[in-house]
């Protein structure tokens, strides 16, 4: 029996339903693409869990996880390592996005909607996996070229390049 990756999705704000059509197709192709290019990913099927919320919902975790009382466009809960069960996905963690953070950004940069999601997914499923950007310029570089990746497989530019 071959177990597959679970990625699930949940929708708490009504206006991520306009950035794509089949929404829920598009954050697990990017959520897959993420983990496709990931250099740790462990062995076997994993489980990704995906919150499509607003402003307010990201600054009350932020706040309470991070002590920083103001929304961000990601958030990754990353799971404690646990064994292997047979037929059963590992928990990789959760990935939550803040839908007016993202459509600020998506403007200031000139950038499509669904571009920058796709960025934040694989962006948020690399920080499950044990990629740090703040840790240093090499390693902040090393993520980069990972998401570059990731997003090149999805048809989206280099979020990167001027």
């Amino acid at each position: 029996m071959t177990v597959e990756n679970e990625i699930d999705v949940a929708v708490e704000d009504e206006r991520w339903e306009g950035v794509t059509p089949d929404l829920e197709a598009f954050v697990v192709r990017a959520v897959e693409a993420g983990l496709a290019v990931a250099p740790d990913l462990p062995e076997g099927a994993v489980e990704v869990s995906v919150l499509l919320t607003t402003d307010a919902a990201v600054r009350a975790l932020n706040k309470t996880w991070r002590a920083q009382d103001k929304p961000t466009n990601v958030l990754s809960f990353p799971s404690p390592p646990q064994p292997p069960h047979a037929g059963m996905a590992r928990p990789l963690g959760d990935v939550v996005l803040a839908y007016d953070t993202m459509l600020r950004e998506s403007a200031e940069q000139s950038k499509p909607l669904s571009h920058h999601l796709a960025h934040l997914l694989v962006h948020g499923t690399l920080h499950l996996l044990g990629q740090d950007h703040e840790t240093g310029d090499a390693d902040a570089e090393a993520m980069e070229a990972l998401e570059v990746a990731a997003l090149a497989t999805l048809g989206v530019p280099d979020p990167y390049a001027d």
